[in-house]
């Protein structure tokens, strides 16, 4: 190639304002009639192409082939019935079409699943950006043009963009919609989940007025079913059960269609909400002033989240001494208020070194029996008194409490140890400075108990003197009874001969008995991180079976467990996708949520041109869908239209461009710089001979 290239010896301004004064200077002469006025004029012009440096490039020109980006779309909305096989098709005919051509490269983009949905856009524009513009023949998108990130796809492109729908026009679906869901929700208090059944596509008339029969379950526990028509916003209560994560999970079956829906997976959702208690109110009993009742004061005093009510009885009603009743309290003990009318709104009752003297009536104890039996929690801290005739067991409450005293009391020292259910037991596996079987460790000494027989049914977690029941769980109904056969655990707050973990114990005592899940010594576990789950299952037998996992699409596997600690039995697990899995082990069972019910590919199943149209129109492109034929291709000139319909079906085209590199590239001057002096001096010197000749013969005449 070749061609006239400048290199101005002055600004390209100063040599525009030069040729101009020559221009202007040569017609002057012309209007006063000079004869040289030519000749001058050129001679001015010829200085201002000297001073423009005017040379001759020439260099060898390579042609460069044109790029195609065939965009190959493989996300997950992709596998929807159809479109893999018509992907498939369309990506293998395109690419053979493109290799015929000659002088064009395949830049081929594979899009694939992530969590954020499809990144058509993001990926479309790396494409162009990956690519020298000059080069771009044209994209052709395979794609259902389900795009999750709008904002990125560009508004212009260098050649016509071609997107080829893998959906077709009858394609229909219906999915359930959560509009808004709580992440917190109060124990035992409704909170509300708004919902929605939405249809999108070519519904089919007989589906598209009919409602769905949703079916709501809190914890892979069936709640309610309803019927909810498309289009209807819901408000939908739910109450959280317990502390720690409720899954609520929501869904309808697939209508039934002679043109069955894109996908079920849609269809349902499962919600997360976190259970947390709004105040934990404890009431405190305490029989007699003694040296472990702060103990009990302190311990539910540390968490703010605890409402404590606490009296302590200074003077039994038969105990006569000249003390006034305005001295001894502040307030009278209110009996019929707590034990009668208000029962219910304590989430523990706590009995420490309490007996039976008169100041409880029979139908107090009563009720507090069935405050037990429907799901409330006693706790009972036992002195000596427990051996009496004032005992607990003798009142109606006896009913209830785990163990039966003998009427021993043990009062020497004796060391306090866990049983092998202890060991199991989670309110007291793992408590700090446990003695190790074999070792001569072990916490320190207590210096009093009673003897009991405890209830076949309860568990002994702890023992003391001869072996002997120290701390006893039980559950009665819906509720919780645990009992410490001593009043010592002070000397471990003390650090009495070393002490022991004495706040972690109480708590931990407090906590089951209001069903903390945590502490359920029979319970069923998922520690969720992102695919990968860590099943635990703590029992309180030996072994423990295998899990068994129940998939989205109804597909099961067992998974092995293997014993980690006591009691405690675990695996991990990575799932294949997201989705709701059941996780069951025969007796208990649990839903969990692993990502998203209906990943956001499924939010919107039915394929539509609307993200991609706006560019393909402004490149001259096309939208077509594979269902109805597949295109041919063709070259055009840049800017014609880039598809048709032709005999043999439709057609789409890109444009080639001409590209090319140049090697070799030399630069010549026009004229050497003697040259350009002789030619300016010629053609001035011959613009005066004429002028002075002109004027010679105007004399003469």
């Amino acid at each position: 190639m070749s061609g006239l290239a400048f290199d101005p010896l002055l600004p390209w301004p100063l040599v525009g304002a030069l040729a101009l004064l020559a221009a202007l200077v040569a017609l002057w002469s012309l209007w006063r009639g000079l004869r040289g006025w030519l000749l001058r004029g050129l001679a001015g012009l010829a200085v201002a192409a000297a001073l423009a440096g005017p040379a001759l490039e020439s260099g060898i020109r390579d042609k460069l082939s044109d790029i195609v980006i065939l965009l190959d779309d493989r996300s997950a909305s992709q596998d929807l019935p159809g479109r893999a096989a018509r992907t498939d098709a369309a990506v293998a005919e395109m690419t053979r079409q493109l290799s015929a051509l000659p002088d064009t490269e395949i830049r081929r983009v594979t899009l694939g699943d992530d969590p954020d949905g499809t990144a058509l856009g993001a990926a479309l524009t790396r494409a162009l950006a990956a690519e020298p513009q000059g080069r771009v023949a044209g994209v052709i998108a395979v794609t259902d043009g389900l795009a999750h990130d709008r904002a990125m796809i560009p508004a212009a492109a260098p050649a016509p963009v071609q997107v080829l729908l893998t959906g077709e026009d009858r394609d229909w679906d219906r999915r359930l919609v959560i509009e808004e869901a709580p992440a917190y929700g109060l124990i035992d208090k409704p909170v509300t989940i708004r919902l929605r059944v939405e249809d999108q596509g070519a519904v089919p008339p007989e589906i598209a007025q009919s409602p769905a029969r949703l079916r709501v379950a809190l914890d892979g526990e069936p709640l309610r079913g309803l019927d909810l028509p498309p289009g209807v916003t819901l408000d939908l209560p739910v109450v959280p059960k317990h502390a720690g994560q409720n899954v609520v999970s929501i869904g309808f079956d697939a209508p039934e269609a002679a043109i069955p829906e894109l996908t079920d997976r849609n269809n349902a959702a499962a919600i997360q909400i976190q259970g947390v208690r709004d105040r934990l109110r404890v009431l405190l009993v305490s029989g007699a002033p003694h040296a472990g009742e702060r103990t009990w004061r302190n311990l539910l005093k540390s968490d703010a989240n605890v409402d404590l009510i606490h009296f302590t009885i200074l003077r039994p009603p038969d105990k006569m001494d000249a003390v006034p009743v305005d001295e001894m309290s502040l307030i009278a003990f209110p009996t019929q208020e707590l034990f009668m009318e208000r029962i219910k709104d304590f989430d523990l009752i706590i009995f420490d070194r309490d007996r039976v003297r008169g100041i409880l009536m029979p139908q107090y104890y009563e009720n507090i029996r069935r405050y037990v039996e429907e799901g409330g929690a006693v706790l009972v801290s036992a002195g000596p008194e427990m051996s009496t005739v004032e005992s607990l067991n003798l009142s109606p409450m006896g009913a209830i409490i785990p163990a039966r005293p003998t009427g021993r009391v043990y009062d020497e020292p004796f060391l306090p140890r866990l049983t092998e259910d202890g060991q199991r037991h989670p309110v007291t596996a793992g408590l700090a400075g446990a003695p190790a079987e074999g070792s001569d460790s072990h916490w320190g000494r207590w210096l009093r108990m009673s003897q009991v027989i405890p209830d076949p049914r309860a568990q002994v977690v702890m023992t003391g003197a001869n072996d002997e029941p120290l701390l006893i769980l039980n559950r009665v109904g819906k509720g919780r009874v645990a009992l410490l056969t001593s009043d010592q655990v002070w000397l471990w707050g003390r650090g009495f001969e070393g002490g022991g973990p004495q706040l972690e114990l109480l708590r931990r005592i407090a906590h089951w008995s209001m069903q903390e899940p945590d502490l359920e010594e029979e319970a069923l576990l998922a520690d969720v991180s992102d695919l990968g789950v860590t099943v635990t299952r703590r029992t309180m037998d030996a072994t423990a079976g295998p899990v068994r996992i129940t998939h989205p699409d109804g597909r099961t596997e067992d998974l092995a467990l293997t014993e980690a600690d006591p009691g405690r039995f675990t695996a991990r697990w990575t799932a294949p996708g997201p989705g709701l899995y059941r996780l069951s082990d025969g007796a208990i069972s649990r839903v969990v949520a692993l990502g998203p019910a209906a990943p956001r590919e499924f939010e919107e199943t039915v394929a539509t041109p609307a993200a991609l149209a706006p560019l393909a129109e402004a490149t001259h492109g096309t939208v077509l869908r594979l269902a109805e034929g597949m295109p041919g291709l063709r070259s055009v000139r840049e800017g014609r239209p880039a598809h048709g319909q032709g005999v043999a079906g439709p057609w789409i085209a890109i444009t080639p461009r001409d590209a090319a590199s140049v090697s070799g590239m030399t630069h010549r001057p026009l004229l050497p710089g003697w040259a350009w002096l002789a030619l300016i001096a010629a053609l001035a010197l011959a613009g005066w001979l004429a002028e002075g000749r002109g004027r010679l013969l105007a004399g003469r005449a």
